[in-house]
């Protein structure tokens, strides 16, 4: 087999990229596939992967187009195929010196996507939106997706240009002013614009680790454009509103589900409502379950598992509205055989279902009608911290990175407990 081969060297691995006529199949037109072979040896681990250029020859053409031992001068066809291939070879090298670390997947996907697509905004969000929903991560394609959208709508309608053919070099410092001007115009809130850039911000940084584009370009950071923040409402209910809605009489059995499951959250330390439908009996020892926090487990390195002793209330609500089999989960929101797409559309009904109950309950009851899940995770905090309970205590129950999370979901001391500290001041 005929092979021309040129070496690139990395660190600690050593790669050999060729073209190659593989002469062992024939094809029905009677010629052999002309493909890049690239050679990896690397801790004694020898792989080989061959990659199609698309192109058809005899072992005759493959002689004269490419071997050319005498040099001949090429007529025309031969001479367009001979460039192809060429450029096919030049490609596949200057898409593997560019990887810091080499990777067979990346390198096909790079070395067959259009040469404008390492400058391409929509290629690379396609790529994040692709691999979440292959990690599983289908609310994070969704946020991924919304941006995507959220993009295309102001680059046509203002930019003229469509999502398509923007670039990272068209997204400056100007541009994102611009970009926030026309969310605010449409009503957006700041905390929309905060995510739809940060997610930008991502794609961005995914582009410059992959040396797609060039650090000199990037719009984000000191002197350049500021993602907006915002400081968030603190939403928790006081103690007597925690006693108002734990002492609610409910029309229906919806609204004491919905009070239940809020009270549920409530006692296991703030538990969000997709780890309550993810809760299996097998998390269960003794009088405690503990499970990993599934908002932050891929985002750490290191895994907390979070420990909450059941009260008398949370063995209540689990006999209460329980699985009878013990080998499924332990609430009835999921089934065993469902898969990442149906586990989030039932658990994202659920949580909107208790939310939609939960507030008919608050209005009948002069509560806050904007309480949610959400609410729950926050009364917790703070109730805690106002009951005595340290900061550090709460940081660990929420699994938060840090103590300035965790000040965050702290919604203030009460005013009659201001007053009885301004009074005791002068009490030497």
């Amino acid at each position: 087999m005929n092979t021309i081969i040129l070496a690139f060297q990395f660190t600690a691995m050593t790669y050999n990229i060729s073209i190659y006529h593989e002469t062992r199949r024939i094809k029905e037109n009677g010629k052999f596939s002309v493909k890049i072979r690239v050679y990896n040896k690397h801790e004694n681990i020898k792989k080989v992967r061959y990659f199609t250029t698309g192109i058809d020859l005899t072992e005759k053409e493959f002689e004269t187009i490419w071997l050319n031992p005498e040099n001949k001068k090429l007529r025309r066809k031969n001479k367009e195929i001979e460039l192809k291939l060429r450029a096919f070879e030049q490609r596949a090298n200057e898409e593997a010196e560019e990887m810091s670390v080499f990777d067979f997947s990346k390198f096909e996907s790079k070395l067959f996507r259009k040469s404008t697509d390492k400058n391409n905004v929509k290629y690379y969000f396609d790529l994040a939106i692709n691999n979440h929903k292959k990690n599983e991560k289908l609310g994070t394609a969704e946020s991924y997706q919304y941006t995507l959208n959220s993009l295309a709508n102001f680059s046509e309608l203002i930019n003229n240009c469509s999502i398509g053919k923007l670039s990272f070099n068209h997204i400056t410092v100007d541009w994102l002013k611009d970009y926030e001007k026309f969310m605010i115009d449409k009503g957006k809130s700041f905390t929309t614009v905060g995510i739809y850039t940060r997610t930008l911000r991502a794609v961005f940084n995914n582009a410059i680790q992959e040396n797609d584009i060039n650090q000199d370009i990037y719009p984000f950071g000191k002197n350049k454009y500021k993602i907006p923040r915002t400081k968030k409402v603190k939403k928790a209910l006081n103690a007597i509103q925690l006693k108002a809605l734990f002492d609610a009489k409910t029309k229906n059995e919806n609204e004491q589900q919905a009070k239940d499951f809020w009270f549920f959250s409530f006692c296991c330390y703030g538990m969000n409502f997709k780890d309550i439908a993810f809760l299996k009996y097998s998390d269960f020892q003794n009088d405690s379950f503990s499970y990993y926090r599934s908002k932050t487990f891929d985002r750490t390195a290191e895994k907390v598992l979070i420990t909450v002793h059941l009260t008398d209330f949370i063995k209540d609500i689990i006999s209460k509205y329980g699985n009878s089999n013990k080998d499924s989960f332990v609430f009835n929101i999921l089934s065993k055989e469902d898969n990442a797409e149906t586990e989030k559309k039932k658990y994202k009904n659920f949580t909107r279902k208790i939310n939609e109950h939960l507030k008919r309950v608050a209005k009948a009851n002069k509560l806050p009608v904007d309480i949610s899940t959400n609410w729950a995770r926050h009364s917790f905090a703070t109730q805690s911290i106002r009951k005595g309970a340290s900061m550090e205590f709460i940081s660990e129950a929420l699994n938060h990175s840090d103590l300035t999370v965790t000040k965050k979901y702290f919604a203030g001391f009460e005013d009659e407990a201001k007053k009885e500290f301004a009074n005791s001041l002068l009490d030497f």
